[in-house]
């Protein structure tokens, strides 16, 4: 044995750098079954994990982008409904402005046909009142005017149609003085 040991120590002191082909064949079969397993198993795992957060990623950006999209599509209906209200708000205002005009304008028509019949009513009564004050007035100025003209005739008028003749003279000559007075 020692034997050997020489022999293997002579031919090991023989060239230092020199490699052991035994240990370069094990190490080289047994990095190919490390690489194929690695090849094999572990790549495709971490291909796969790539790919499905590369497609998460990609989803989760379609997904922002469709998002967006639609938040700005949301926006500009919500602007347009906005433009619309504010358009309908000013509408309105304008019907409810010309709809208080047109109420005040019925209402002053309505007030002046309503003043202008109550001064006619009152045109009306006073005419009537004034008429009913010339008959009072005529019938006692007739009275008055008998019973004058009686006590200066010394003959009574007691005769109603020649009464009512003689107060009629008397109250036509005093409306010519006045007629003529005026002129």
């Amino acid at each position: 044995m020692h034997q050997l040991m020489v022999q293997a120590a002579t031919e090991s002191a023989s060239s230092p750098l020199a490699p052991n082909w035994w240990e370069v064949l094990v190490t080289a079969v047994g990095f190919a079954i490390l690489l194929f397993i690695v090849v094999k198993f572990v790549v495709p795992a971490f291909e796969k994990t790539y790919a499905d957060r590369a497609e998460a990623i990609e989803g989760g950006i379609a997904k922002a982008e469709k998002a967006q999209a639609e938040a700005s599509a949301a926006l500009e209906e919500y602007k347009q409904q906005l433009v619309d209200a504010r358009t309908e708000a000013n509408r309105i205002r304008e019907e409810a402005r010309a709809e208080g005009a047109q109420i005040l304008a019925e209402l002053k028509e309505k007030a002046a046909a309503d003043a202008a019949r109550i001064t006619e009513q009152a045109h009306a009564q006073i005419e009537a009142e004034r008429q009913q004050a010339l008959v009072s007035l005529r019938s006692e100025v007739g009275s008055m005017a008998s019973t004058l003209a009686s006590r200066i005739v010394g003959e009574s008028l007691d005769d109603d149609a020649r009464a009512a003749r003689v107060v009629d003279r008397f109250l036509a000559d005093l409306e010519a003085q006045n007629a003529g007075a005026a002129k």
